[in-house]
């Protein structure tokens, strides 16, 4: 079992920046990636950018070279640094853990970008 909490959701201007934190707790060892995906109201949810136990990560065209992945092993946090962000980058934001073929899902922050 995992536990995952999501943080650093806001409201912010068109250009401006936000850190979302995914804090994990429980069996994070097993833990082979974790992701960040969105949805935005009337849209399915999407993926956004993820990163491997290997600390590889990739991301959406749409978000690429704006958004920026990390990690605190030590602390079990995965951070997403959003830059440039974009009244279409709207969304709740949930962060979402693979163990095997289980996964597991936190409750979401919203990001408001207003033009």
């Amino acid at each position: 079992q995992v536990q995952l909490v999501e943080s650093g959701g806001g409201l912010v201007q068109a250009g401006g920046s936000l850190r979302l934190s995914c804090a994990a707790s429980g069996s994070t060892s097993s833990i082979n990636y974790i992701a960040w995906h969105r949805q935005a109201p009337g849209s399915q949810r999407e993926w956004v950018a993820g990163i491997s136990s290997d600390g590889s990560a990739d991301y959406a065209d749409s978000v690429n070279s704006r958004f920026t992945l990390s990690r605190d092993g030590a602390r079990n946090r995965v951070f997403l640094q959003m830059n440039s962000l974009r009244p279409e980058d709207t969304a709740v934001y949930y962060c979402n853990a693979l163990i095997g073929i289980l996964n597991y899902w936190g409750q979401g922050t919203q990001v408001t970008v207003s033009s």
